[in-house]
């Protein structure tokens, strides 16, 4: 049997979360969600060839990461400063 996360020619690439440690234990919990976005996460796991929990948990690891950096990404400022040195004029008028 082959475990969703080993890495091998017949699974799928490591995603930024399988390459983090994994955590020491689980707890189950129960939740409800809209019904389309569980569909659409069905898929993205069947897709992938991932256990529904793994994108679950991934994504809240995702949000936990996003809030607990509050201030923008390097990158994402870099490409604001460089749009606005480009276009910055053309913001202003815009803002009229």
């Amino acid at each position: 049997m082959i475990h969703h996360d080993m890495i091998g020619p017949r699974c799928p690439a490591p995603t930024r979360f399988q390459e983090r440690p994994p955590l020491q234990s689980k707890e189950k919990f129960a939740t409800q969600v809209a019904a389309e976005i569980l569909a659409q996460i069905r898929a993205i796991a069947h897709t992938e060839g991932r256990q529904l929990q793994a994108l679950v948990e991934e994504a809240l690891a995702d949000l936990i990461e996003k809030r607990r950096n509050t201030r923008p990404r390097d990158h994402v400022m870099r490409a604001y400063h460089r749009s606005h040195d480009e276009y910055g004029e053309l913001y202003r008028m815009l803002a009229r």
